[in-house]
């Protein structure tokens, strides 16, 4: 076990201090003011930057959550890829809601995300998926994703008869199995670190037309 104690973990802390949000100086649309802050990370030299918590839920409620990446982002929404067969895309095909959080600690920022979610087509999906390396194209084919297998050589096995089985191809096919899901924002919260815990907290919910846009308490 390690040696620090219950008293020294809930003893770290650190006060935010670099920058401030509010009502006036948020963009009125929650995806421009996602861009300049996703700008901001990107330009920061944050490490993998577009790294997201993704919940999903099953019918009955019963939560999961792990990270995935953002690949794309506008108006319809945010777009990542997996396997439709993983514990995440039974669970989005079963209850088609989810909740993104991004966290750029170094900025003293998060976003939460939450909405609806769709599969992109299937244009889009082959489109991002043969322009991935060849070999990642190789690995989603391979990986029988959430799966329990017997050990690592049944994907390096499977990586090596699919290299011969498409060897000759300069393009790999979409599997059937792999693709886009998008998830379309209902709510988006902004979230700036502040002095003595009394962070910002910004709230954008979509309604019939436009966007409410209300602070929240820390």
């Amino acid at each position: 076990m390690a040696t620090y104690s219950a008293t020294d973990i809930a003893a770290l802390r650190r006060n935010y201090t670099q920058e401030s949000l509010s009502k006036t100086a948020a963009n009125p649309d929650p995806i421009a003011q996602f861009d300049h802050w996703f700008s901001e990370a990107m330009n920061s030299a944050l490490p993998e930057p577009n790294a997201m918590t993704l919940a999903t839920a099953t019918p009955d409620g019963k939560p999961s959550a792990r990270i995935v990446l953002l690949k794309s982002f506008d108006h319809q929404g945010f777009v990542f890829y997996t396997n439709y067969e993983s514990q995440k895309g039974q669970e989005l095909d079963n209850n088609p809601q989810a909740a993104l959080l991004f966290c750029w600690l170094e900025l003293e920022r998060q976003v939460r995300i939450e909405g609806s979610v769709e599969r992109v087509t299937p244009a889009e999906s082959k489109a991002y998926f043969q322009s991935r390396p060849r070999e990642s194209q190789i690995g989603a084919w391979a990986s029988p994703q959430s799966r329990v297998i017997e050990g690592r050589f049944v994907l390096e096995e499977k990586v090596q008869e699919l290299a011969t089985t498409f060897k000759h191809d300069a393009v790999l096919p979409l599997p059937a199995f792999w693709g886009g899901y998008r998830v379309r924002p209902d709510v988006v919260e902004f979230w700036q670190g502040r002095e003595s815990r009394l962070h910002d907290r910004i709230r954008y919910t979509r309604e019939k037309i436009g966007w409410t846009i209300e602070r929240l308490a820390p």
